[in-house]
C-alpha cells in the first residue's frame, strides 16, 4: 500500500510539473507528451460526473480527472455539469411538476433520491450525484487527482470560499495535495477570487483570451484552458511566453480531444495537457506518436 501510495504521488508531482512548467526544450521544437484528464471521469464507460465514473478513469490509467461543481437550493456542493439535472438525473420522473429542474432549485435530499446513472446504462440504475465531500473522498482514495471547475458561479454567490471550504475540510489544501488539484472556471471573476482566497493553489481560466490580455490573466491564472478548436501552435507559444501568477510560463490545456487525429494534432502545437472524455484513446495515440 505504501509503495502504490508514493507511486501515485510521484506520478502527480511529474503531472504538475508538465501542467505549471512548459520546459524551454518543448517551445524550442522538443516533443513533449502532454498529461491527459479524465473528463469528468470516464463518461465515454460510466455515467459522467459520478463515482462509477472516476473508479472507471482509474482502471483505464486517468491519474487525473476532471468535474463540475454547483450548489444546492440549501448550500450543499453538488457534482454536475449542466445547471438543470433533467439531462443526467429521473428528475422529471421524480418532481414532474418542477420544472426546469435547476440544481439550485433543489435540496441536497432531494437530489439524493435522484437516479444518475440509468440515463447512460442500465448496469448504473441507482448511482446518485455526488456531493464535493464524497467525491473528494474517492478520488483521495483512487489516489488521482483532480481538475475542479467551479460551474455557473454567477448563480451561487460565495460559492468559491465554499468549495475551499470544503477541499481543506477533506484536507486538499495541505502541501501534498496542492500539487494535486487545479481550480478552473470559465468566469475570470472567479479564478481571481480562488486566487486570492488561496493564493497557493493553480488556478486555471478556461477559454482563449486575445494575445494582448494574457498578461492580465497570468495576475490569477497558471494556466490558459481553450477549447481546441480555437487553439494554433502560435496561441500555444504565446501563452508560454507570459509567466503566471506563480512566475512559472503559462500552461495550457486543450478540451475536449476524444479522437486520435484532433489529439495528434493539438498535441503538435505543444500544449501541456488535453483533457478527453476517452481519455485512454487520446494516450494510446500519444504513445504511438
Amino acid at each position: 500500500m505504501h509503495a502504490r501510495v508514493v507511486a501515485a504521488s510521484a506520478v502527480a508531482v511529474l503531472a504538475v510539473m508538465a501542467l505549471v512548467n512548459p520546459t524551454s526544450d518543448a517551445r524550442a521544437g522538443e516533443v513533449r507528451t502532454p498529461l491527459v484528464i479524465g473528463h469528468r471521469g470516464a463518461p465515454a464507460y460510466a455515467p459522467e460526473n459520478t463515482l462509477p465514473s472516476i473508479d472507471k478513469a482509474a482502471r483505464v490509467g486517468s491519474t487525473w480527472v476532471e468535474n463540475d461543481v454547483q450548489r444546492t437550493k440549501d448550500g450543499e456542493l453538488v457534482v454536475v455539469h449542466d445547471d438543470s439535472l433533467q439531462r443526467t438525473t429521473d428528475v422529471k420522473k421524480v418532481f414532474p411538476g418542477r420544472a426546469p429542474w435547476k440544481v439550485k432549485d433543489f435540496t441536497a435530499a432531494e437530489i439524493a433520491r435522484l437516479d444518475a446513472g440509468s440515463w447512460f446504462s442500465p448496469a448504473y440504475k441507482g448511482t446518485r450525484v455526488p456531493t464535493l465531500d464524497q467525491y473528494m473522498r474517492r478520488v483521495e482514495h483512487n489516489h488521482q487527482s483532480l481538475l475542479l471547475e467551479v460551474k455557473n458561479p454567477e448563480l451561487y454567490p460565495g460559492i468559491e470560499r465554499q468549495i475551499l471550504k470544503t477541499l481543506g475540510n477533506d484536507g486538499w489544501l495541505d502541501r501534498p495535495h496542492l500539487g494535486r488539484l487545479v481550480v478552473q472556471s470559465f468566469s475570470a471573476d472567479s479564478v481571481r477570487t480562488v486566487h486570492e482566497l488561496k493564493p497557493a493553489l493553480t488556478t486555471a481560466y478556461l477559454g482563449a483570451p486575445p494575445v494582448s490580455q494574457l498578461k492580465q490573466y497570468a495576475r490569477f491564472a497558471d494556466l490558459i484552458n481553450p477549447s481546441y478548436g480555437s487553439l494554433s501552435k502560435s496561441y500555444v507559444s504565446a501563452v508560454h511566453g507570459v509567466r503566471g501568477a506563480h512566475g512559472r510560463p503559462l500552461g495550457v490545456y486543450a478540451w475536449t480531444v476524444d479522437d486520435k487525429a484532433t489529439a495528434l494534432k493539438v498535441a503538435g502545437y505543444g500544449v501541456d495537457g488535453i483533457i478527453s472524455s476517452k481519455a485512454d484513446v487520446v494516450r494510446a495515440a500519444l504513445r504511438g506518436r
